[in-house]
């Protein structure tokens, strides 16, 4: 399946890097030689949980929301809740009402997380598809504007920023990159970032991680054909994805070198991980591609290479 619309671009990268909210840009770059050494490469780490969301999300849905014409109208979407907080915090700062649809079973911090930003969350469905199934035939019955995280350009082009912001870092000290590793959930980070890094640093190999219970993405690219699962099984919630994204799928095609699974326990040690040797507290699929360097990292042995922690909304049952 293709799609009609216009992919992620270097330029919409760098436009965004000058205009997205100045909260969510610039976050660090850190190294530790003792990850180093765990690992057996030189790994720099991109932390995207010190902003008002704590997580990554704040880049792709303020770039899209700042592209869209004026108006009142309802912005409507699903979110395992880090997404639906980079909505919530944009849309109450250009005054749109935000509804965000999430499954049952979602974290509770995470929804209150939303609410507290002034969403209006939803509750439908086992899990993050059936929430967004629910989202969007809320929206089409509404006569909303249904925003889907990895399938609108200026999302992937918001998080390509992060991408941008550790070549221009890793350049400055002289140090090239062989590789960086990218949680992959629904794809806007996955193809912002390879996006950016196909345009600015072609030498270096553009690397997925999903969950092995949450395999859609990966076995969809590899097939190039739509392919979903029954489950997502998975404590990585912000991965726990059934059904492939087309557009993401599209874009994946251009940006992507390869595509890794890791497991359940490789997940659980990445969070241990990125507290042992960052100090970070990291939710598990903010922490997915130090697990799939766990896993598979000695294919890089020696190199050079970049991840991004891209979440620390960890899970906190409210009663």
């Amino acid at each position: 399946m293709t799609t009609n619309q216009p992919f992620p671009s270097a330029a919409g990268i760098l436009d965004a890097s000058a205009r997205i909210d100045r909260l969510f840009v610039n976050s660090p770059l850190v190294e530790q030689q003792t990850a180093n050494t765990a690992l057996g490469l030189r790994l720099f780490a991109k932390v995207e949980t010190l902003n008002p969301i704590r997580s990554f999300k704040g880049r792709g849905t303020d770039w899209w929301l700042k592209n869209q014409p004026a108006g009142d109208s309802a912005i409507v979407s699903a979110s395992a809740g880090n997404f639906g907080q980079g909505l919530a915090y944009a849309g109450r700062a250009q005054g749109r009402r935000v509804v965000i649809f999430s499954a049952r079973t979602a974290n509770p911090a995470k929804i209150e997380a939303m609410r507290r930003l002034g969403a209006e969350v939803f509750l439908e469905g086992d899990d993050f598809d059936q929430a967004k199934a629910a989202a969007r035939a809320y929206a089409k019955t509404h006569g909303y504007s249904f925003v889907e995280d990895g399938a609108l350009k200026e999302i992937a082009e918001g998080a390509g920023t992060i991408a941008l912001e550790i070549t221009e870092r890793l350049g400055r000290d002289g140090v090239s990159l062989q590789a960086i590793v990218v949680p992959l959930g629904n794809g806007a980070l996955l193809t912002g970032i390879g996006t950016w890094i196909r345009a600015n640093a072609p030498g270096c190999e553009v690397i997925g991680v999903v969950a092995a219970n949450a395999p859609a993405m990966k076995r969809s690219w590899e097939s190039g054909r739509i392919i979903s699962t029954e489950t997502a099984a998975t404590a990585a919630d912000g991965i726990a994805v059934r059904e492939c994204v087309p557009y993401a799928l599209d874009c994946m095609k251009t940006t992507v070198d390869d595509v890794w699974e890791t497991g359940e326990t490789a997940i659980r040690q990445a969070r241990d991980f990125c507290r042992l040797h960052y100090g970070l507290v990291v939710e598990e699929a903010g922490a997915a591609g130090i697990a799939g360097l766990l896993e598979h990292g000695k294919a890089l042995a020696g190199a050079n290479v970049a991840t991004i922690l891209c979440g620390a909304n960890v899970r906190i049952d409210i009663a």
